[in-house]
């Protein structure tokens, strides 16, 4: 493959860092962003804080696929919270490629999202579909601005085919991706390895709900059902072991501007007052799959219900009691 023009489709924490990142290496992105941040990006661009300094990248920033005709060597990122990926797909699957044809028949498409049903999602209307497993600690709470606290490299990024194998489109991808900072393994079994990181969110809801002080024996109940669902289901996964070893030192945590990450994804979505978060696509996952294969998951169904009722009650992040929770569990 020659030189590959990016549409990143999500300029959050994880899509903002990949993209500004990209851009910086010399590469054609374009971020799609709505609201504020839209705003924010297009009158004085997206602004990455790093541990080591942070820059700016300017460049289009877009609200959807318009009508001009997309160039035919676009890759189509998708870093959207999974709650937010079907009406995205729905939005980009028909958009016009140069020479003819859509998007969703032409262009592949990687899912650079923490949860594991995206990708099935895509393929609905997607005929060239990658999963892209994301280690990646950054944290978007103010338009403009994306926090990265990955170092020595901003994240880990495992690429290829969904459902398996890889292809020439994920080398030429990950070989951009390298070149720009990050540590980008292709895989034949990224499902795999998105599974393992599924097990590891599956605390990003306690996190958000409870704050730092989250008990461990709840976190280790949550990851048991989820552990306990999968092998009912025959779905393999990595384990938190092999995670460390592949990670090993390329992707530690460090301070920026004197201060820690914020918190998880989901902690984000309520700090934000998004109005939406993916416990339904985290805790949800292992609930579901629990209720396919007659395993109970009285925890994860019960952060599932309690992120819900923090977003609608506006309940603060860190600001739900442990003790109503626990109630909830039973």
């Amino acid at each position: 493959m020659g030189p590959v023009r990016y549409v990143i489709i999500g300029a959050g924490a994880v899509g903002g860092t990949i993209g500004v990142r990209l851009g910086q290496a010399g590469h054609d992105v374009t971020l799609v962003a709505r609201g504020a941040h839209l705003d924010a990006i297009r009158r004085r661009g997206l602004t990455l804080r790093q541990p080591d300094g942070e820059v700016t990248w300017r460049g289009p920033a877009v609200d959807g696929p318009g009508d001009a005709p997309l160039p035919a060597d676009t890759v189509l990122l998708l870093t959207v919270k999974s709650q937010d990926t079907a009406a995205a797909l729905a939005a980009w699957a028909d958009a016009p490629v140069a020479g003819g044809g859509t998007a969703a028949h032409r262009l592949p498409l990687f899912a650079a999202q923490n949860g594991v049903a995206n990708e099935r999602t895509a393929l609905r209307l997607f005929a060239d579909v990658h999963g892209v497993c994301v280690w990646l600690p950054a944290t978007h709470l103010e338009p403009g601005v994306v926090v990265a606290n990955g170092h020595p490299h901003p994240g880990m990024l495992h690429l290829g085919r969904y459902p398996s194998g890889s292809d020439a489109t994920d080398r030429a991808v990950a070989a951009d991706l390298t070149a720009a900072g990050f540590v980008a393994p292709v895989r034949d079994d990224v499902m795999r390895w998105k599974y393992g990181k599924l097990l590891a969110n599956l605390g990003n809801g306690l996190q958000a709900l409870l704050g730092r002080e989250v008990p461990d024996a709840l976190r280790r109940q949550a990851q048991a059902e989820g552990i306990a669902v999968l092998a009912a289901a025959g779905v393999a996964h990595t384990t938190t072991e092999e995670e460390a070893a592949e990670r090993g030192d390329l992707v530690g945590y460090r301070p920026v501007g004197g201060e820690e990450r914020a918190g998880s994804s989901t902690w984000q979505s309520l700090a934000r007052g998004a109005g939406s978060a993916e416990a339904d696509h985290l805790n949800g996952e292992i609930v579901l799959l629990g209720r396919l294969h007659g395993v109970p998951t009285p925890v994860n169904a019960a952060v599932q219900l309690a992120v819900r009722r923090a977003l609608r009650e506006r309940i603060p992040a860190g600001g739900f009691r442990l003790a109503e929770l626990e109630k909830m569990i039973g």
